[in-house]
């Protein structure tokens, strides 16, 4: 069965305050010529459909009209929430699409129930997870302990009833120990919301969305994101973004393939004075520049957009800036927030932070985490 995995696309996402929207409508239109040419049996797009949950107007009707195109091109395709969007709002239809077979992950209520798909060697069970915290599945598994995003990711999956012969894929969207995140990912406080790979056992194929780097978390692919479809921040210059094409042969065993996906304007850094970038090749590119003069140029940003009209951000590296008064270890910037904490506890109170304190603190941060992103 070979399936198309997406995710992240952030519809109506500003980058630098630059809009996207005609960025994202290419890369859309990209996704849909890989549907033409795989012909993949069925499509799953794990989360973050939008930036934000109240999306502007026109990133709504873009999701309108690529999944109306989407579905004319592929039998099965299956949607399901993720952190930055309304569960309401993307799984409206939930149950009334399935025949047509949009498959819309409902809220999440406490019970799984997979859609079965067909191929050559029999039946696939496809299972969705919107995306979840501890505190949206306790309620629905009053008697079990449920602290750690981890407790929640086992107690839903508790509810997929494997039956027996068949494969088993799942499309969620979750952190999940051991992925590599990218600066445009939201940061984890202290791993508190990662999902350790062990929640995930028993299923052939585990398609996830959250991270926008494209990577697989087990070496044997089994468990993979697939990436944004975008380069979303200047740290990213060095991704290629890229769709991913899973195909489960008749044991489980998965294989993965990249189909890039080229943008219509890259992500770059230049770097140089600003005679010499002034003097380099014009581009529609969003572009961050770094002036290497002594001296501060006078209006350079606004006179270097003449050649590089989409730069998006100026910065100096001169003796004067690598010689500022405020320094940063790069360790430091690495660090967790628990870490943090236990590093100002250390210089406050001249020693290292109890087991008791240290664990009080990982509560209350749990806890913040949880209400600034609900």
């Amino acid at each position: 069965m070979k399936l198309l995995h997406l995710s992240d696309l952030h519809l109506g996402k500003r980058f630098n305050e630059a809009s996207l929207q005609d960025d994202q409508k290419y890369i859309l239109g990209r996704a849909l010529e890989a549907v033409r040419e795989e012909k993949p049996d069925a499509v799953l797009i794990a989360g973050d459909i939008y930036d934000k949950q109240v999306p502007p107007i026109e990133a709504v009707a873009l999701w309108h009209e690529f999944l109306t195109r989407l579905t004319g091109l592929c039998a099965h395709v299956f949607v399901l929430p993720g952190n930055h969007d309304s569960p309401e709002r993307v799984t409206q239809y939930a149950g009334l699409t399935d025949q047509a077979g949009l498959h819309l992950a409902p809220v999440y209520g406490g019970a799984m129930k997979p859609i079965t798909l067909r191929d050559e060697y029999g039946e696939v069970d496809v299972w969705q997870l919107p995306f979840i915290r501890p505190v949206s599945v306790r309620r629905f598994f009053p008697e079990a302990v449920i602290d750690t995003y981890t407790d929640a990711a086992r107690a839903a999956l508790s509810g997929c009833t494997f039956t027996p012969g068949r494969r088993n894929v799942l499309s969620a969207h979750q952190y999940v120990n051991g992925a590599e995140r990218s600066d445009s990912d939201t940061e984890p406080v202290g791993g508190l919301d990662t999902v350790d790979v062990s929640a995930f056992d028993g299923f052939d194929y585990v398609a996830l969305g959250h991270i926008h780097r494209a990577q697989s978390v087990t070496e044997n692919g089994r468990i993979h994101y697939c990436g944004a479809p975008l380069k979303y921040t200047f740290g990213e210059c060095d991704q290629q973004k890229s769709l991913t094409v899973a195909e489960l042969d008749g044991a489980g065993k998965v294989t993965l393939r990249a189909w890039p996906l080229i943008p219509l304007r890259e992500v770059r850094k230049l770097r140089g004075s600003f005679e010499e970038l002034m003097n380099g090749q014009p581009c529609e590119d969003y572009i961050h520049l770094t002036l290497t003069d002594e001296n501060e140029v006078p209006d350079a940003m606004n006179r270097l957009k003449q050649r590089y009209r989409n730069a998006l951000q100026l910065t100096y590296d001169n003796s004067r800036t690598r010689n500022t008064s405020v320094e940063w270890e790069a360790a430091d910037i690495e660090k967790q927030p628990l870490e943090l904490f236990g590093d100002y506890f250390r210089q406050q109170a001249g020693r290292e932070a109890s087991a008791e304190e240290m664990d009080y603190m990982k509560k209350i941060i749990s806890i913040i985490w949880e209400e600034e992103d609900a």
